[in-house]
């Protein structure tokens, strides 16, 4: 957690719009981010070497890993990387609909997979991705 004091107080990400400065809520870290999708990569990776094994699986990891990623965050918000590292992704804006991402998986994938999108973030933690797809992720503990 980051908090600066400024002429008005202490500030965090997402204190803009209403995150709490630590625990479950708060605006999930970069290197929180950056694990979860290393996890992700390593999986995928290791799920497509056991079907092109001994061949490497080249291109064959990328669509695994798409695969697994607009699924698991269209439909619980988290990828098995998010889990480890304790971060979902949520919508941003929709009260009643916190965690329920559905078709904005796709863009945000895509969008992951460029990753320069997801590392230009704001103050409030944000990256562009996430402003792009409505979405933030944030620490499930």
């Amino acid at each position: 957690m980051s908090v600066v004091a400024d002429s008005g107080g202490p500030q965090w990400p997402g204190i803009s719009f209403g995150a709490p400065a630590e625990g479950a809520g708060a605006v999930a870290s970069l290197g929180q981010r950056v694990g979860g999708f290393l996890v992700d990569i390593a999986i995928a990776a290791g799920v497509s070497w056991l079907f092109t094994a001994p061949e490497a699986p080249k291109n064959w990891s990328l669509l695994a890993w798409g695969v697994v990623t607009i699924v698991c965050v269209g439909v619980i918000g988290q990828t098995p990387g998010h889990f480890v590292f304790g971060i979902r992704v949520a919508t941003f804006g929709r009260p009643g609909q916190r965690f329920l991402i559905g078709l904005w998986a796709v863009p945000r994938t895509i969008l992951v997979g460029l990753v320069v999108p997801a590392l230009l973030r704001d103050r409030d933690g944000r990256s562009l991705l996430d402003k792009l797809c409505h979405t933030v992720v944030v620490k499930t503990r």
